[in-house]
């Protein structure tokens, strides 16, 4: 707020303070020295925290690691897939996934992606047959249709793996995103629900999966043992599988426990924000936020639109200048000069084949960060800034 009561442009892409709680842990860890998680015979802050993460999620088993891409990277892994097994993508994801596709010595296939930003079912099903796994990414929040997606991959045996880095909290049809597949993969990077700067979450129920990607994170010798219930199956794998030493340590887990229980009512605020911002969005002809899928209850902390109607690329960049100079960041997603989460920027997959609906639809779609703590009034500066924008344009 300025000195004359005006709202100022919020900074969206400021981090979340780290909480109080967590403060007189961290000191506690750093006096210790013991920010290893496998110091401690029992009860370190990653345990502790692996524990109320799997209860919180009503699932068997958590591994704690060093990010959302070790995690998915660790899932097709302990999935066992072979060598060059074919994973199926959506195109409209971020570079990290199909890298952990690559990292795990599989091939990516990229499935086309319409322009509510969900799977295009019929390019899914047209492509499933070639493949051995699927990681779907249910990109800035957005949830596919996890009914249909499950329905096609049980009747062939094909796993799929959730990539919910942008999804703690979403609901699909009363269960939680992350628990559909055969292994769910969190991310607790500083954009995220939960703010670690870095860090993330692999859970299942699959007791060979979890015990596979313990060892493969880096349970070394007999440190397996400090993960409970497992212990038959780590006995059949220990020293047969390699070590990639992708732990979370504690310092993380300190950072994370406090804010678990506070998830619920940011997961409030964030859809509440949302829906304030995108309701006036709509009111405009030349811009569409797109509905959710009937089963999903979202946990958003972005927004994400389409510019509608006849838009030329020189107009959109216009648009993104227009909202800047008012303080408000708009991406799209494919002018962006190298966006991670355009495509044909993975240039280290060398040639792929074009996919037309899911570029029409980068080249259009929006990206706006809404950050849980946000007031109304900024809300509404953010939305009248990005209609203003669209007015110095198309008026």
């Amino acid at each position: 707020m300025s000195p004359d009561g005006q709202t100022l442009p919020p900074d969206c892409h400021a981090a979340e303070p780290i909480p109080e709680a967590a403060r007189a842990e961290i000191d506690r860890l750093l006096s210790s020295g013991d920010l290893f998680r496998y110091t401690a015979p029992k009860d370190a802050p990653v345990a502790l925290l692996e524990a109320e993460f799997a209860e919180l999620m009503g699932v068997r088993y958590a591994l704690a690691v060093s990010s959302c891409s070790a995690a998915l990277f660790l899932s097709l892994k302990a999935l066992d897939l072979p060598r060059g097994a074919k994973v199926l993508i959506p195109a409209f994801t971020f570079a990290a996934v199909p890298s952990a596709v690559v990292h795990a010595d599989c091939v990516p296939v990229l499935v086309e992606v319409g322009d509510n930003y969900r799977v295009d079912m019929a390019d899914f099903a047209a492509k499933l047959d070639e493949a051995q796994a699927v990681m779907i990414s249910h990109m800035r929040g957005h949830t596919s249709d996890m009914d249909a997606i499950l329905a096609l991959c049980d009747a062939r045996g094909i796993p799929v793996v959730e990539d919910a880095a942008h999804s703690l909290g979403t609901l699909w049809g009363g269960r939680k995103i992350g628990t559909i597949g055969r292994v769910g993969c969190f991310s607790f990077q500083s954009y995220k629900m939960v703010n670690a700067g870095e860090g993330g979450m692999m859970i299942t129920d699959d007791p060979e999966i979890a015990a596979r990607a313990i060892i493969m994170s880096g349970a070394y010798e007999d440190n397996w043992k400090k993960h409970p219930g497992l212990q038959n199956s780590f006995g059949a794998w220990q020293n047969k599988l390699p070590l990639y030493n992708l732990r979370m340590q504690n310092l993380s887990a300190a950072v994370i426990r406090p804010q678990l229980p506070a998830l619920a009512g940011r997961v409030e605020r964030g859809r509440a924000g949302h829906d304030r911002v995108a309701a006036q969005l709509n009111t405009s002809a030349w811009l569409s936020v797109p509905e959710a899928l009937a089963p999903e209850l979202r946990a958003p902390d972005s927004i994400q639109f389409n510019l509608t109607g006849d838009w030329t690329d020189d107009e959109a960049r216009a648009f993104q200048r227009a909202a800047k100079a008012r303080g408000v960041g708009v991406q799209v997603f494919g002018l962006s000069e190298g966006n991670a989460r355009a495509f044909w920027n993975w240039q280290f997959l060398g040639d792929q084949p074009d996919l037309p609906q899911t570029r029409a639809m980068l080249m259009r779609a929006c990206d706006v960060r809404l950050p849980v703590r946000l007031t109304d009034a900024e809300l509404d500066f953010i939305a009248g800034a990005v209609l203003a924008a669209v007015q110095d344009v198309k008026a």
